[in-house]
């Protein structure tokens, strides 16, 4: 497929809503193999949201570094949340910060899978965290929104 050149913090396009998808399409799994490329391009990251390849559809893939399948979702939607968790995040969109968020530490989510099928996810602690950041970046909301407090990123030497 296709890598592409990941969308930064002065786009305005990670800054708006993104649309449903209406139907999953040969384009939309196209989509998400092209997400997924570009992901496994990266040095860091764990997850990618269509708006930051400068698409606004509400698609989003997820790779945990210790797993080896993509979690792939079309139209997710967090339907429960429970508990609270503060820990560091940063974004592949905003390379030199990290800040301190709260997410919920348990969530449930709903989506399409790239055949179209209804697919559900219960996800705790870090993979819960991943989520919330990726479905915020299909409402235009990035991390340093929601940051408590924000710092420098260190550099890779």
């Amino acid at each position: 497929m296709a890598v592409y050149r990941i969308v930064q913090e002065e786009d305005p396009v990670l800054r708006q809503k993104s649309k449903k998808v209406p139907a999953v399409t040969p384009n939309v799994v196209r989509l998400l193999d092209n997400l997924k490329d570009t992901l496994a391009a990266q040095k860091t990251g764990v997850g990618l949201a269509a708006p930051q390849i400068g698409i606004t559809k509400r698609v989003i893939v997820v790779r945990l570094q210790e797993e080896e399948n993509f979690y792939e979702l079309i139209n997710p939607e967090i339907v429960e949340s429970e508990g609270a968790e503060r820990d560091s995040e940063g974004c592949l969109s905003i390379p030199n910060w990290v800040g301190e968020v709260d997410r919920a530490a348990r969530i449930r989510v709903k989506a399409l899978d790239r055949m179209g099928n209804p697919a559900e996810y219960a996800a705790e602690g870090y993979l819960a965290r991943v989520f919330q950041h990726e479905i915020d970046h299909l409402d235009g909301i990035l991390f340093v929104d929601r940051a408590i407090k924000l710092s420098p990123a260190e550099q890779e030497k």
